[in-house]
């Protein structure tokens, strides 16, 4: 049945994923098949499925590699529940998604079917058992020739397999075909026509193989809204580029790190382009170094920015102090993930605000923000570094993940001359201004720079007079640490108050930061349009905290945060309320505003579900009304 015949099933969105071992071209698969469906003015959000080895062994669950994508006819802010269909190019590396709840009764299955012939017995037995336990999970599996199709055109099918795949997925969901072969030029143009053109013809083998074979499927997913207006320009980047892309914006000219996941790609992105608008990207030999460069450069006058996760920013600790101390602006980068120690690499955690907000020997104030969204990553660059400039210490900006590899349409934005930085001050300094002139109530202070004529003085890490001499004496050290402190005051004293979502008053208050906002935004609009009366806040400043917390608090019979980082259950064997261990957002709420404030978090390791949510939200508030 021909395209022109047969006319499409129009849906309102749906979720694919495509699974492979690590290697086989997966995550290229998906993350073109989102940039096509973003392009066609499709609301998009991808997660990666990374294994935490970097060369796992074939064949095993925990070695599947690859990519969900969730596209509708709205904009999408989170990975939904569980997928309609998926692809996988063999049937081990399914068991772990199926363990993760990531598929459901009638999730239909594309299934590579040349391992139910391999020559080894034991491989021909597992196929055939796990495809007789996908069926009875509910599961509608298709075993498909892939390979052999392929090999009709390449001779390593390895190498082509996920264009094929992109192919049939395309024919599946009615894609625009000249988008998805341009898509293939743009990631092959530089290896040569050749390997152009047989990546194009993959794809068309594939669209073709599945109007024969898989022509019951066939959806048709429209643009939501305004999506494809021309006054709308849009890119579809992740949140590593979006971060890049305000580091840039910013008008900083030096990112100084050390590779690690999940991290590293923005630091690849911003190498790539860096040098066409006059920055410079440091490697250093450790994540000491880097922070040690990069305080360095803010020294001497052009505010740097580091960026690491998780293990980096404990090796950092003792230089963020030094900044804190020394009161040099800084931006600091965290793309948080699962832990303790090397935890998981390659896995989703809101792990790391507690030791943002407290990780530095003594008191050691500092400005900590968290992006909600991939454009936040973009704007909170550049909000950063205004930021730690205009109070004069280190700035941390909190992603993770979920944010870091998440792809997302987003509006391309118009670059505004406010946004960089100003040019060095080469004003010869006033020698009578000391280089702490500390203002008695904002704690604020001037910022001397070494080059400029009288501007020079010793910068330390030891407890120092306003004119950065030494001084271990009482009055001094107790001044200094009130007038850091006090420059936070200072800072939200300028914020307002966070906007909650839903009614102001109501039986339960969800207070979600970081990626989390979209689940948890659907899952409340959909227990609202239920007519249950719950609500959401989210945060961006964790510290200084928005004002008018405690007021909006008290108009809700219950609040409770909802995190992706560790909770003590309290139905679980020896836990009590005195000894329960509350999510790390919850637990700096209940110390700052002294009241009840009640968690549910998990570290599953991969973002929230909104139905998920709706589940144990519910639970909540029927225990708030009984």
């Amino acid at each position: 049945m021909n395209d022109e015949v047969q006319k499409p099933q129009q849906i309102e969105e749906h979720i694919v994923e495509i699974v492979s071992d690590s290697g086989e071209g997966a995550q290229k698969c998906g993350q073109t098949f989102g940039v096509i469906g973003g392009k066609m003015g499709n609301g998009i959000w991808t997660v990666e499925i990374i294994p935490a080895e970097i060369q796992p062994p074939a064949r095993t669950p925990a070695g599947g590699s690859g990519n969900r994508i969730r596209f509708g006819s709205k904009i999408m802010t989170n990975m939904g529940d569980e997928a309609d269909l998926v692809v996988g190019f063999n049937e081990q590396v399914l068991y772990a998604r199926i363990a993760n709840g990531a598929y459901k009764e009638g999730t239909i299955v594309l299934l590579e079917n040349k391992w139910a012939t391999d020559p080894q017995e034991k491989i021909r037995e597992d196929y055939a058992k796990a495809v007789e336990e996908f069926r009875k999970h509910g599961l509608i599996v298709h075993e498909l020739p892939m390979e052999e199709e392929c090999l009709k055109i390449v001779s390593n099918a390895r190498r082509g397999k996920n264009m094929f795949v992109l192919g049939m997925i395309c024919r599946i969901y009615n894609r625009d075909t000249d988008i998805a072969l341009n898509e293939i030029y743009n990631a092959f143009h530089r290896k040569g026509d050749k390997v152009v053109k047989s990546n194009q013809d993959l794809f068309n083998s594939g669209y073709q193989f599945a109007r024969a074979n898989l022509s019951q499927y066939f959806f048709d997913i429209p643009p939501y809204e305004g999506a494809l207006d021309s006054k709308h320009h849009m890119v579809v980047t992740n949140g590593n580029t979006a971060l890049g892309l305000g580091v840039m914006a910013a008008g900083m000219e030096l990112v100084s790190m050390y590779p690690i996941t999940p991290a590293t790609s923005a630091s690849h992105f911003i190498a790539d382009v860096y040098n066409g608008v006059g920055g410079f990207v440091h490697q250093a030999e450790d994540e000491i170094a880097a922070i040690g460069f990069a305080i360095g450069a803010s020294y001497a006058g052009k505010t740097a920015c580091t960026i690491s996760s998780g293990p980096g920013m404990a090796l950092k600790t003792e230089m963020i102090g030094l900044a804190a101390m020394g009161e040099i602006p800084l931006v600091i980068v965290d793309v948080q993930r699962g832990g303790p120690s090397t935890g998981l690499p390659t896995k989703v955690e809101q792990a790391d605000l507690l030791s943002s907000l407290y990780g530095e020997p003594g008191d050691a104030p500092k400005i900590v923000i968290a992006a909600a969204t991939i454009p936040e990553c973009f704007e909170f660059a550049i909000t950063a570094r205004k930021l730690a400039e205009e109070f004069r210490t280190p700035v941390i900006l909190l992603t993770d993940t979920n944010l870091a590899t998440g792809v997302q349409p987003w509006a391309r934005p118009e670059i505004q001359e406010e946004w960089l930085s100003d040019p060095v001050d080469q004003s010869p300094w006033d020698k009578n201004i000391p280089a702490y002139d500390w203002d008695e109530t904002t704690g604020l202070s001037q910022r001397p720079i070494p080059g400029q004529p009288d501007g020079m003085y010793v910068l330390t890490g030891l407890s120092h007079t306003n004119h950065s001499k030494v001084a271990y004496d009482s009055d001094t050290n107790q001044l200094s640490a009130e007038f850091r402190s006090r420059k936070l005051a200072a800072l939200q004293s300028t914020l307002k108050p966070p906007l909650v979502n839903g009614d102001d008053d109501g039986d339960l208050l969800v207070v979600g930061w970081g990626s989390t906002i979209g689940a948890i935004e659907e899952a409340v609009g959909i227990m609202r349009s239920e007519g249950l009366k719950i609500a959401s806040l989210h945060l961006r400043f964790m510290s200084p905290l928005e004002p008018g917390l405690k007021e909006i608090f008290s108009k809700f019979k219950k609040v409770m945060t909802v995190e992706i980082n560790y909770s003590d259950d309290l139905n679980a064997p020896l836990i009590t309320a005195e000894n329960r261990r509350y999510a790390q957002l919850a637990n700096v709420l209940r110390a700052q505003f002294a009241i009840d404030i009640d968690c549910w978090s998990v570290v599953y390791g991969h973002p929230l579900q909104p139905g998920m949510l709706v589940t144990e939200l519910t639970r909540r508030l029927d225990a708030v009304n009984q």
